[in-house]
């Protein structure tokens, strides 16, 4: 998989796998409500740690959105593939790993 539109196809996948993904968990992240005659306390807090989770999985699925919009970017204007730190090529596997990796591996480690 070498080429730009192999990798857009696979991003624009991925985009639709993460967006699916937070309309179907939003219930989880509603606020809990304090409602101790139907809802006992363990269960609230149960309910809470549910919602926290489901936000921290929310954060992180928003981060690798905006990781997949600036790769895509980067199909768009021609410089995908490229280190945007030095110029240089990205190395194909590491690409291939995670095709929405900006920097060479010798600005990564940097």
């Amino acid at each position: 998989m070498n080429e730009p539109e192999d990798y857009r196809k696979r991003l624009l996948q991925e985009r639709e796998t993460l967006l699916q993904q937070g309309e179907n968990t939003s219930a989880d992240r509603r606020p809990v409500e304090l409602d101790q005659q139907s809802v006992g306390r363990l269960s609230r807090m149960d309910a809470m740690q549910v919602q926290a989770m489901a936000k921290a999985s929310e954060q992180r699925r928003h981060a690798r959105l905006r990781k997949i919009d600036a790769a895509l970017k980067r199909i768009d204007e021609d410089e995908f593939g490229y280190c945007v730190a030095c110029g240089e090529e990205i190395a194909p596997k590491r690409l291939d790993l995670d095709p929405t990796v900006p920097r060479c591996i010798d600005c990564a480690e940097g």
